[in-house]
């Protein structure tokens, strides 16, 4: 069973994907996944030199086309399923 880590602060360097809860007039917004036939929320890779804000709206811009929204960061958090290598390559 995987275990999931929460954290109130972690340093930017770390975080490595952007995952975005949106919601707009009272609705949540997913995004179809074409290549799995299903809705997911929007997320994705931080790319080089970005920090993790600018990369979460890049992905938001790209998932579902915003350009005007308000963001704010609520958490970080680590997937960890047994016997999987963590972020540094050692198992949990």
């Amino acid at each position: 069973m995987p275990e999931v880590k929460f954290y109130e602060y972690v340093n930017d360097d770390l975080l490595k994907f952007a995952v975005i809860v949106a919601e707009i007039d009272g609705k949540w917004v997913f995004c179809k996944n074409w290549e799995k036939n299903t809705l997911e929320i929007p997320d994705g890779h931080r790319e080089a030199g970005e920090d993790i804000l600018t990369a979460a709206k890049r992905e938001l811009y790209e998932e579902i086309g915003a350009v005007r929204f308000k963001i704010r960061p609520v958490c970080a958090y680590f997937v960890a399923a047994p016997n999987s290598l963590n972020h540094v390559g050692r198992s949990e």
